[in-house]
């Protein structure tokens, strides 16, 4: 089955995408900085209302590069310890996305390390500072060797379809030891052949719609990709 992942900024869009079929939901704050730590209290109250759909919760200081200064490393580990401590009446499954990379664009694997100890038992998703590295299969074996997860990736293109050969190439190389996430310009019309040209069964999405002069999320198009990748 493919796993369908929809980026949210917030409890009501978490709440529209989980009731339009979602099997996991990525919480960002300032996705317009291609998403940060969203509040304490968002992740909260998403725990106490969120009954089907797997969180995994963006961990990341500010927008920008990259790089993780000492500090920021320190306020990284600090919202991980925050999140572990959260109560999470319903049993949802809870993990964690993390990124961080050298001045040379390679992965940070000192940060990363400490990041992903710091996670303990929580599931841990490389996010697309990934798509910075040169190397990318090289960089497969690192993310591997550090216990992540999962990685998200476009295959260091613009999109997905784009980047489909990197993609099914880093797959490959992944197998069994770490699930590949497809991400960038995923939309119910093109879904189908994305996982066709990559061979993942994850994909990871914004389905974004204008409401009220604001962003929300587009339930009816979370439901029609589902549908695509079920049928």
């Amino acid at each position: 089955m493919t796993t369908v992942e929809i980026c949210v900024s917030d409890v009501p869009t978490a709440l529209v995408a989980e009731a339009a079929g979602a099997d996991r939901l990525e919480l960002c704050a300032d996705l317009g900085q291609g998403g940060t730590t969203p509040s304490l209290g968002t992740v909260e109250v998403a725990l106490r209302t969120l009954r089907a759909a797997d969180l995994r919760v963006m961990i990341r200081p500010r927008g920008g590069d990259f790089r993780v200064s000492e500090i920021e490393q320190q306020v990284m580990l600090a919202d991980i310890a925050a999140l572990r401590a959260l109560p999470n009446p319903h049993g949802i499954t809870v993990g964690v996305v993390i990124g961080a990379l050298t001045p040379n664009d390679n992965l940070d694997l000192v940060v990363l390390r400490d990041l992903i100890e710091a996670a303990g038992p929580l599931p841990v998703t490389v996010h697309k500072a990934f798509d910075e590295v040169d190397d990318q299969l090289a960089a497969i074996d690192e993310v591997i060797d550090l216990g992540a997860d999962a990685v998200l990736t476009s295959g260091a293109a613009a999109t997905a379809l784009t980047g489909a050969a990197r993609i099914a190439a880093l797959r490959q190389r992944a197998g069994d030891r770490l699930r590949v996430i497809a991400a960038g310009g995923i939309r119910s019309h093109n879904v189908r052949q994305v996982l066709a040209e990559t061979g993942v069964r994850e994909v990871h999405l914004r389905a974004p719609v204008r409401r009220d002069g604001r962003e929300a999320t587009d339930g009816d198009e979370v439901s029609r990709l589902v549908t695509a990748v079920r049928g």
